[in-house]
């Protein structure tokens, strides 16, 4: 066998190994059909997952939508419940010190990306969660691919991170105010889904939200801060200027979300303009991933049951 055939043959066994092992995690990321009880589970969560072969159009998701549940008090044990399950299940993932988990969170303005953290993670050691929210890129990041300081806050072993705004920045608001040319921002969903493969690969599992509210329920959160003194600090003017370009923006999304839909690392359109029907699902389909992934406690040291503690 020549060299050329050797090195083609080499690269063939990487392959099928690579996407062998995409395929796996894949089913993790599927993880109803490996925890679910019943099916649909309880919130149907992955009614909201966007696969890569059936696009979603934002404007006929409604961002009302709560099943058949009607107000907050109906589902305040179960999502108790659920974050009770996040806390179990991220003592065992930092324990286990092998995996992670990262959570991107993305949003319109007042799309609630705060209130899903505040509200989804409460009870979460702080020890084994980080919370990274991305603003405008420093000179030392801008000299850099855009990636990079995103890579740099991507989870340790036995950690979830969340991110607050993302990655997905680099081909929204760049695109939306043509901050890069369309050449440069049509490039990276490319570069994004093989970053996130490359992370999936090296056990970061990737799960990803975008919260989707009408103009309509925006506009009544924004007037809600205004009228609230306790709230004006959340209020900027630009966010006045930003609604202006709603529809650019929608449109961004709705690319960003079909072109980089994966089986991997899975994009959720999870309506939110009802805040605890949003937590729901939310808290749901990530204690789900985390049970599919499975962590595991390590193995104890030995013969501790003979273990005297001395005075």
């Amino acid at each position: 066998m020549s060299n050329s055939e050797q090195a083609k043959k080499s690269a063939n066994n990487i392959n099928k190994a690579t996407a062998k092992e995409t395929e796996k995690i894949a089913r993790v990321m599927s993880p109803e059909s490996i925890v679910a009880d019943e099916l649909p589970p309880k919130p149907d969560y992955p009614r909201y997952r966007v696969t890569s072969d059936a696009p979603i159009k934002l404007s006929q998701i409604e961002p009302d939508t709560c099943e058949n549940y009607q107000k907050k008090k109906e589902i305040e044990e179960e999502l108790e419940y659920q974050r009770q399950r996040l806390s179990l299940l991220q003592e065992r993932l930092y324990a286990e010190q092998q995996r992670s988990l990262l959570i991107v969170l993305q949003a319109m303005d007042t799309g609630g990306k705060d209130g899903t953290i505040k509200h989804v993670f409460q009870g979460i050691n702080p020890q084994g969660c980080r919370v990274w929210s991305f603003k405008h890129p420093s000179q030392e990041e801008l000299s850099h691919d855009f990636l990079w300081r995103y890579h740099r806050r991507t989870p340790q072993r036995g950690m979830i991170n969340i991110f607050n705004r993302s990655h997905y920045e680099d081909v929204l608001i760049v695109r939306v105010k043509k901050l890069v040319e369309e050449e440069v921002w049509q490039k990276r969903y490319h570069s994004i889904n093989e970053f996130e493969r490359m992370l999936s690969l090296n056990n970061i599992n990737i799960i990803k939200f975008f919260l989707h509210i009408s103009k309509d329920e925006q506009k009544r959160r924004l007037e809600k801060r205004l009228a609230d003194p306790d709230k004006l600090w959340k209020f900027s003017i630009n966010d006045v200027n930003e609604r202006k370009l709603w529809d650019d923006y929608q449109q961004a999304y709705e690319d960003a979300i079909n072109y980089c839909a994966t089986d991997y690392a899975p994009w959720y359109v999870v309506p939110a303009n009802k805040k605890w029907y949003r937590n729901l699902v939310i808290a749901r389909a990530i204690a789900d991933t985390l049970e599919a992934m499975n962590p595991q406690y390590p193995a104890v040291e030995g013969n501790l049951e003979n273990t005297i503690i001395p005075d």
